[in-house]
């Protein structure tokens, strides 16, 4: 097992699996993890699909694109769950409070269910596994994943994640530096300083999508960043949490 300093410092992004099972022992392991995250006031305001079987992975990697879905040994889904206390708070009698017609409420939901989501991705990189979290499951056709998981209302998806036996070992990535990732007290406050470096990154960026192993690309890091800005205003992500039961007001 991995100690936390290589799980955390080491993680890159697998796609590409053998096809070794994970194990039961390994799952309940990864499962315990999301279990103990950190979440808001304890009320657990997430849960979690398991998919092992094959169909059902094929049919989301036929909606997304993403092959690792469906050569992954396990996919989970993490959701933003109000329906489970709203279930408990009926029979027991207590009036719901309709969080989910609030901004905070979606937030809340969503937050836990991506602390999940990163105890789930610690915990497999601590067992030699390789993971992938993917977001666009979110967003490529919201209605259509919601029916094929049979989401109740008060549920949404907030990410996958894709877990199995790595078949490659990416390079890392770079990531911002801790100057402007880190800030001390307050924001900082010199802009010009600040987009100094990120100047520096984006070069750093550009240069690593050139020469990493594997494909290569001669993308930078904020026109990159900003294609992928413009593609998401085409998204009606509240159309869909709508469908859901939620109805944000405030």
């Amino acid at each position: 097992m991995l100690d936390v300093r290589q799980s955390l410092l080491e993680r890159t992004s697998v796609r590409r699996y053998e096809r070794e099972a994970i194990s039961d022992e390994q799952m309940e392991f990864i499962f315990e993890a999301i279990r103990n995250c950190p979440n808001s006031y304890n009320g657990q305001q997430y849960s979690v699909i398991d998919i092992s079987d094959q169909a059902l992975k094929e049919q989301l990697y036929e909606l997304t694109g993403q092959k690792q879905i469906k050569t992954c040994n396990r996919f989970l889904v993490f959701l933003s769950d109000f329906n489970q206390i709203k279930a408990l708070a009926e029979r027991k009698g207590i009036e719901w409070p309709r969080l989910e017609d609030t901004m905070d409420g979606v937030l809340l939901g969503t937050i836990d269910a991506s602390l999940a989501m990163m105890s789930a991705v610690v915990a497999a990189e601590s067992l030699g596994l390789g993971s992938n979290c993917i977001g666009y499951l979110r967003t490529v056709d919201p209605a259509k994943v919601a029916e094929l998981l049979k989401l109740p209302k008060g549920v949404f998806v907030v990410c996958g994640l894709a877990i199995g036996v790595p078949r490659e070992h990416p390079d890392l990535k770079p990531k911002k530096p801790l100057s402007v990732m880190v800030h001390k007290n307050c924001y900082q406050q010199d802009r010009e300083a600040m987009v100094d470096e990120l100047e520096k990154y984006d070069e750093v960026v550009k240069e690593y999508n050139r020469t990493r192993s594997g494909d290569t690309t001669t993308n930078d890091w904020v026109g990159h960043i900003l294609d992928y800005y413009r593609h998401v205003l085409d998204y009606r992500i509240l159309d869909y949490l709508k469908d859901q039961g939620y109805d944000v007001k405030k």
